[in-house]
């Protein structure tokens, strides 16, 4: 059969029409492929960067809600020490209820996040058993809150005199 067609189309003047793709199709086809992947590592590397953030946040927060739960819990005061220097943060229990003045360490040190971020300032928050406040330094608490940034993003941690938690992203958004 194959041979009747092959007669047809020299009896005709033509030759047989080859099926497949051009080069230039295929080059075209690989161009469209690598701009739509570049497009899509720069959204992905935007995703990741906000991830961390959120990541690193989302740790600050629990450690100051962590250290104002356990103070109005146990009765006695206790701190969270946030290191910028090591991005970490610590929390301390007072040793004895009647002596709030000297803090040990609950555990060990604690990083923030496993990636690349930084602090704004080296902030310790420490909760009283009545629900207050106090912080060092104690701007802390009203002109110079603690910033968290990764990867460029920035993300803003306020404490407010009774541990209420209000976090504002680098776009404006409030959590």
């Amino acid at each position: 059969m194959t041979g009747n067609r092959d007669l047809y189309a020299r009896l005709r003047g033509g030759r047989r029409r080859e099926s497949g793709f051009t080069l230039i199709q295929m080059v075209m086809v690989l161009l469209i492929t690598m701009i739509l992947m570049g497009f899509a590592i720069f959204a992905i590397q935007g995703a990741l960067g906000n991830y961390r953030l959120h990541n690193a946040v989302a740790s600050a927060t629990w450690a100051i809600q962590s250290a104002r739960y356990q103070a109005l819990m146990e009765g006695y005061p206790f701190q969270v020490s946030f290191s910028s220097t090591t991005n970490s943060y610590q929390l301390l229990s007072a040793s004895t209820p009647g002596s709030p003045s000297t803090f040990s360490n609950v555990g060990s040190s604690v990083p923030l996040s496993a990636t690349a971020m930084s602090l704004n300032q080296s902030t310790t928050y420490q909760f009283t058993p009545m629900g207050y406040v106090s912080a060092n330094p104690a701007t802390a608490l009203t002109t110079t809150p603690m910033t968290i940034t990764a990867w460029g993003n920035t993300a803003t941690i306020v404490v407010s005199n009774y541990g209420n938690i209000t976090v504002t992203y680098g776009n404006g958004i409030k959590q």
